[in-house]
């Protein structure tokens, strides 16, 4: 990967850290996002999924930090989601797929990030249930899986999911998140670079950019933001980057 060979990328550099600090607001890692941006961009498919997770793994561990600090972390809930989930999302990282295939799933789990951006999965309730073990082995596993295989934390399919159920609270699950995402995408990354995967140099330039904004974006998060505006344009490009995923 040479980035100053594509095409616009100093665009891209621009919006990097405004992705990295949107998601880390909201206690994500922002791989779904960075993997839009490369596929708008035209990253070849090859170097974008070890690219998304080397970056997931600074960001989210920022936003982990800002948030745990914050005292939202439950460390109960998250342990029941990672059990499984660790071991299958280095399974996930180990297996390649077909370019056409993993351009179609990233498209699908780009709509839960579109979702979430709208708030659509609604607000906080006070009515908060206690999760069952199977469910959160269930749950932990199928989202590590695909989080290795496509080369995101799982942060942005795990919060909508606990939302919907009732597991937590919002600051609560964006603190859980933040960390499901750090250990997936370490265990996805483990599990590429065990098949000879490397992580091209040029990449830490981008994580740098990105940590710039992550930073900023976790600070404001874990104490009170909510910028609708912003939320608005990531989410135009995201079902940007959806659609050509799905037509090309």
């Amino acid at each position: 990967m040479n980035l100053f060979e594509i095409e616009n990328i100093w665009i891209f550099l621009v919006i990097l850290p405004i992705v990295s600090f949107m998601y880390t607001a909201v206690g994500h890692g922002g791989a779904s996002g960075y993997l839009a941006m490369m596929t708008l961009f035209g990253f070849v498919p090859e170097t974008m999924k070890p690219t998304a997770l080397l970056l997931n793994l600074f960001v989210a561990a920022i936003s982990f930090i800002h948030y745990s600090r914050a005292g939202h972390f439950n460390k109960k809930l998250f342990i029941t989601f990672a059990i499984a989930s660790i071991p299958l999302a280095f399974l996930g990282g180990m297996i390649t797929i077909d370019p056409s295939l993993y351009k179609k799933i990233l498209a699908v789990l780009l709509v839960f990030a579109v979702l979430k951006m709208l708030n659509v999965f609604g607000k906080e309730t006070s009515e908060i249930k206690t999760i069952k073990i199977w469910q959160g082995l269930t749950v932990g596993g199928a989202i590590g899986f695909f989080s290795g295989l496509i080369g995101i934390g799982g942060g942005i399919i795990l919060s909508p999911v606990m939302l919907l159920m009732k597991w937590g609270r919002i600051k609560e699950i964006a603190a859980v998140s933040a960390l499901f995402i750090w250990v997936n995408s370490a265990a996805g990354m483990g599990g590429q670079l065990s098949k000879g995967i490397t992580i091209d140099p040029q990449a830490f330039i981008l994580v740098g950019i990105a940590v710039a904004g992550g930073f900023l974006g976790a600070y404001l998060g874990s104490k009170k933001l909510n910028n609708k505006g912003l939320r608005y344009m990531l989410a135009f490009v995201l079902v940007t980057a959806c659609i050509k995923l799905f037509f090309t």
